[in-house]
């Protein structure tokens, strides 16, 4: 088979050359600028519409308890503690379920048409709208939470922190199972090979091969269903109970800095209420990227470790 560059010379070749990898290297340059020019602009645009609230309240915003739009007194404390509780709260519950997912697609059943469908149903979950999961929370989990709490002898609100982080965790578990599967597949058979032939059960060669040498990206698939779960709104909104007072336990209704932007900005007319809410977005913004370079620096340490 004649090859396609048998027609052209050195030379031609080397000409066209000359001209494609700068140019190659001037659009992925731009393209990585576009990003931090973007980022730079969201912070800019909340800031700078964020100052009535800053220049009135100061520090204060931050540890305030109260919401009142009324007397224009504003604290996003209880939103802050909402989202941390509901976020942490979510991956706490959703985490043995991806790595079990994880280990059981991307170790036992590597093959087959049940671990087709075990990973095409768990990405699936990704594509399902937040406002189907709110409405089957609204309907299906909030009952059934409600039942649980009249028998544990709590008061039944059926909606709050506990309800809302609950359906969080099903929301966030392919992402970390998704990723968690692809790096335990990605782990060398002559490692575990060379555990089984030392003696290991498959127990060990999970706990003391597999899951070390794949926790840096099972580490990043954590991060990542954080953040996932830290901006969360409709869901969230439905069946946390929108108090804006701070939550005295994880079964009382409470707010979350996506659920009270939602529910309020379209009502608010005056400029500090405005301002406010702006604020509370500009502090989720804030969080957010403060988690995620924590989760950068501990995925970095890990991948050194290993």
């Amino acid at each position: 088979m004649e090859s396609p560059f048998s027609n052209k010379s050195p030379g031609a070749v080397t000409r066209s050359s000359r001209w494609a990898e700068p140019a190659f290297q001037k659009i992925i340059f731009l393209s990585a600028l576009a990003i931090v020019v973007l980022l730079l602009g969201v912070f800019v645009s909340l800031f700078v519409h964020s100052m009535p609230s800053l220049r009135a309240f100061g520090p204060a915003f931050l540890f305030g308890k109260t919401w009142d739009p009324v007397r224009n007194t504003f604290g996003a404390l209880p939103f802050l503690v909402g989202t941390l509780l509901t976020s942490f709260l979510a991956l706490l519950i959703s985490l043995p379920f991806s790595v079990g997912i994880s280990l059981f697609v991307g170790e036992y059943f590597k093959q087959g048409p049940f671990s087709a469908f075990l990973k095409n149903t768990t990405d699936l979950l990704a594509g399902i709208p937040s406002i189907i999961y709110g409405f089957w929370a609204l309907f299906v989990l909030v009952p059934i939470i409600r039942n649980f709490e009249m028998k544990a002898g709590i008061f039944p609100y059926g909606v709050g922190i506990f309800t809302a982080s609950v359906i969080l965790s099903v929301m966030i578990v392919p992402y970390t199972a998704a990723i968690g599967r692809e790096v335990i597949a990605l782990v060398p058979s002559d490692i575990k090979e060379a555990a089984y032939s030392l003696g290991a059960t498959r127990q060990e060669v999970i706990t003391k091969v597999i899951l070390p040498y794949a926790r840096s990206g099972i580490g990043a698939g954590i991060f990542l269903a954080l953040g996932r779960a830290l901006g969360e709104t409709m869901a969230v909104t439905m069946v946390i109970g929108n108090s804006s007072r701070m939550p005295q336990s994880l079964f009382s209704p409470g707010n979350t800095m996506a659920s009270v932007i939602a529910n309020e900005f379209t009502e608010a007319t005056k400029v500090l209420h405005l301002s406010s809410l702006i604020e509370v977005g500009l502090l989720l913004f804030l969080v957010t990227l403060a988690i995620n370079m924590v989760g950068r620096y501990i995925i970095k340490r890990i991948s050194i470790e290993a």
